[in-house]
């Protein structure tokens, strides 16, 4: 007797097979449109001229707005004029080298340089790992993603291919692991318990957005902390329950070979052991000076009112990044053998910076678009009306955030970089949130949302090839489908939750860093 599941199963596939078609050329019509666009450092060049004609555009047309704040009319100022022009050309150096990113980047990346160098954060993410228990893996695989993101690209280069190798070793879908490490690296981007380079990058770029309002108002690199805290637990669980639940039963039992060479992601051994165990000493040591400086109500460390808000940790917390990793990653490197000079030091710090040379080139031309939109009113003008558009519509601040999740969530399959798309947006938005009476922080903390839920499922980020090439290892025929049908549910799931955690967090009323309201 004939069985006739066979026939159902193969219905099945053929409709399956059909989808999957119809989503990649789907796929590959976003791939050609981003493909299309200019270098991020060409748009922002673009943006800038752009600014320059709208500003004698809008200046003939005698554009204006009343300022909130002041009462004062606000008008566009031609800066195709004698003394735009002036401006444009003895300025253009000052508004490079005086932009608030660039410095602060350019110094974190110092001190993670060192530790990333030395082997440092390499061995501490294999540790957390490697150790976890089995039932906990999914987990410890997805949250040791989310902090990886304080060493820039590290999660990506080793945590992604380590979790497919242990899924493999454990008797799971390597793919399921690495797309759970992916997901937290990812997707989970803007969240984390450390503070590392996009904390101090996005808030100088916000800075530069809120002084467009408020010449003296400073967003601190932890204007966030607390909530990204939160966010990451909150991540890494709803991680872990789309993988358990969704991805891990779609994809099934792994029956292929996957050779890949498992040598660098091996067990710890004794003088990486070692290395740890020194590294941690010297953190211990490090932690412990802070504390002496900010317990004492006269200590050191105390800002000058004597609080520990206003104190030179809390505002000065880029330096102290590169303090506490210069000195674990050159203790750590020491003992392990990698650090045997202070020109091997010098030379971890030269290679983290030369990852930031096509960043400065971005910088530069991003740095003339914010200054331009500052000058010309533009900006001012913008968030007039745009203020006065939304009070009028009587939206709401849940609403607003909402529609501003989906905004930048959408902005993000077409422009990869965080820190372009912040440029971009921040002068825009951040005013807009000050007229309404909400804080530079929370409007930055609802980008950082929309921002992180779509990278794994955007063809214009970065790393999305080398993800590709990674799962191509396991699975041969792979393409940029399988990328994104494994990785959607992450995003759908990453955008509700975080949506609804940050309403909550509005409806309680709760800070979302140190010194950092959510009311302007």
């Amino acid at each position: 007797m004939n069985n006739p599941f066979p026939f159902f199963v193969q219905s099945y596939m053929l409709k399956r097979k059909k989808k999957r078609t119809f989503v990649n050329r789907l796929l590959n019509a976003t791939e050609k449109v981003g493909n299309a666009l200019p270098h991020p450092a060409t748009l922002f060049l673009l943006f800038a001229v752009s600014v320059l004609l709208f500003s004698m555009v809008a200046h003939w047309f005698d554009w204006s707005g009343i300022h909130p704040g002041t009462g004062e009319e606000v008008h566009v100022i031609n800066l195709i004029s004698h003394d735009g022009l002036h401006r444009i050309l003895l300025e253009m150096v000052d508004n490079f080298t005086g932009f608030a990113p660039l410095g602060i980047v350019l110094v974190a990346m110092l001190g993670i340089g060192i530790a990333e160098g030395s082997g440092l954060i390499g061995a501490l993410i294999r540790l957390l790992v490697l150790s976890a228990p089995r039932r906990l893996l999914t987990f410890v695989l997805v949250f040791a993603g989310i902090v990886s993101n304080v060493a820039s690209d590290v999660g990506y280069v080793l945590l992604i291919p380590l979790a497919g190798i242990i899924f493999k070793a454990v008797g799971r879908h390597p793919i399921t692991g690495m797309a759970a490490a992916f997901a937290g690296v990812s997707g989970g981007f803007s969240a984390n318990l450390l503070l590392g380079t996009v904390d101090p990058l996005l808030a100088g770029l916000s800075t530069e957005a809120a002084q467009i309002v408020d010449p003296e108002y400073v967003v601190n690199p932890t204007a966030n902390y607390y909530f990204m805290v939160v966010s990451t637990f909150v991540i890494a669980l709803a991680g872990t329950l789309v993988t358990e639940r969704i991805v891990a039963p779609r994809l099934g039992d792994y029956s292929g070979d996957g050779k890949v060479d498992d040598g660098e992601f091996g067990p710890l051994t004794p003088i990486e052991k070692k290395g740890l165990l020194w590294s941690g000493i010297v953190t211990i040591i490090i932690t412990a000076v802070v504390l002496f400086g900010l317990i004492p109500e006269n200590g050191l460390l105390r800002g000058k009112d004597g609080t520990v808000l206003n104190s030179p940790v809390i505002r000065g917390v880029v330096a102290w990044l590169v303090i506490f990793s210069a000195g674990a990653g050159i203790t750590y490197g020491k003992v392990v053998g990698k650090y045997r000079s202070d020109g091997d030091i010098m030379n971890s710090m030269a290679e983290s910076l030369k990852t930031l040379a096509t960043y400065m080139v971005l910088v530069f031309f991003a740095a003339q678009f914010v200054a331009y939109f500052k000058w010309s009113n533009l900006g001012l003008v913008l968030a007039i009306k745009g203020a006065g558009f939304l009070s009028a519509m009587n939206m709401g601040l849940i609403p607003l955030v909402i529609v501003f999740i989906i905004f930048a969530a959408i902005l993000n399959m077409f422009m990869g970089s965080a820190s372009a798309k912040w440029a971009l947006l921040a002068p825009i938005f951040i005013p807009i949130f000050m007229f309404l009476g909400y804080s530079p922080e929370l409007a930055q903390v609802v980008f950082r949302i929309g921002d992180s839920v779509t990278n794994i499922i955007s063809p214009m980020m970065s790393f999305f090839a080398l993800i590709i090439a990674f799962i191509q290892k396991y699975e041969k025929d792979a393409g940029i489908g399988t990328v994104i049908a494994t990785m959607l549910p992450y995003s759908i799931v990453f955008m509700i939750v975080w949506t609804l955690l940050i309403v909550v967090w509005i409806w309680i009323g709760l800070p979302l860093g140190p010194d950092a309201g959510l009311y302007y």
